[in-house]
């Protein structure tokens, strides 16, 4: 029997696609937001595409602040776009 791949939901466009082909960012225990390149990091996960389109779309739409319940600051963003801008060159 084939093993099934995990599909996971881009919080930017709502498309699901693989798990593998997404960017995983975390919130911690400590409520910190972070960029969790392994994939395997603890922490509530919320998946996007490797796109700066979904991305926007995400801080535009709130879709990260309604996946970790709670509102992020500039800052993290910020901090977030630039860590996606590293990966994507």
């Amino acid at each position: 029997m084939a093993k099934k791949t995990p599909l996971r939901k881009c919080v930017g466009c709502g498309e699901m696609i693989a798990k593998k082909d997404m960017l995983r960012v975390i919130k911690t225990k400590e409520g910190e937001v972070k960029v969790d390149l392994t994939g395997k990091q603890n922490g509530r996960g919320a998946y996007l595409h490797l796109k700066k389109e979904c991305f926007e779309q995400a801080v535009k739409s709130k879709g990260l602040e309604r996946s970790f319940k709670m509102s992020i600051n500039s800052e993290i963003y910020d901090k977030l776009s630039k860590e996606l801008m590293d990966i994507e060159n």
